[in-house]
């Protein structure tokens, strides 16, 4: 592997771990706090499933405590959609029902090639499945409810589609067929909305245009608190151990 490689590699490392990263620690804020016990479980499972991808991604970038407790705001690469605040519960089935549906895409292709990304996609994409089809079973009980459940659902999948944009511009180092996913989430997603009685928004997804620079490093206003707290203990305590 050339150096040039290499730093291809530990870049779109990043980009994938933090998604990871972010979105469990978002996930976890509902600890305590979820609907349903039943929920509470559900959640947890998935945060820590993401939590596991995002340990093996920031490894193969460095130091993984390092890299999610030490960096500053802009250095994460995260998608904007993952760092969203969880807002009430559709609007957490909203966010992970777009990004499961884009993650088991891209795993799939992933695990299907030869790059240092397979072998973690190739097991990896069982576990997304099961937070897409989690997702999927919510949206359908929420958007095919009652009116408050339907009027929430519609509001929350509304509110966060202009950050889907995002998902399907070129990562240097991750190699897939953007386009291809792009439809194929369209045809997913919008499938799942249709069923729950929900209309497909209008935005980024579908080429229009495209909002959000997170990998980039630019992110909203609510990650920098997010980080705050995420980060707060290892901060507080450096060098500590158990």
């Amino acid at each position: 592997m050339t150096a040039s490689t290499s730093e291809t590699a530990t870049a779109a490392a990043l980009a994938l771990g933090d998604d990871a990263l972010v979105l469990s620690h978002r996930l976890g804020e509902w600890a305590g706090h979820a609907p349903v016990l039943e929920e509470e479980v559900a959640l947890a499972n998935i945060a820590l499933d993401l939590l596991g991808q995002a340990r093996i991604l920031l490894s193969m970038a460095g130091d993984e405590d390092e890299l999610a407790y030490l960096r500053e705001e802009r250095a994460f690469r995260n998608l904007q959609l993952v760092e969203q605040p969880n807002g009430d519960f559709a609007h957490t089935i909203a966010r992970q029902l777009y990004f499961s549906t884009y993650q088991r895409l891209l795993y799939t292709q992933l695990a299907e090639g030869t790059g240092p990304f397979a072998p973690l996609a190739a097991k990896a994409v069982k576990e997304v499945e099961y937070h897409q089809d989690h997702a999927e079973q919510w949206t359908l009980r929420l958007g095919d409810g009652t009116d408050l459940s339907h009027e929430r659902m519609r509001r929350a999948t509304e509110a966060l589609w202009r950050f889907t944009g995002e998902m399907f511009q070129p990562v240097e180092g991750v190699d897939v067929d953007r386009e291809g996913m792009r439809a194929a989430w369209l045809e997913s997603v919008g499938d799942v909305l249709r069923r729950a009685t929900l209309a497909l928004p209008e935005g980024p997804a579908s080429g229009a245009w495209r909002a959000g620079a997170g990998r980039q490093g630019l992110h909203t206003e609510s990650f920098g608190r997010m980080l705050a707290e995420m980060q707060h203990l290892h901060r507080s305590h450096p060098g500590a151990t158990w």
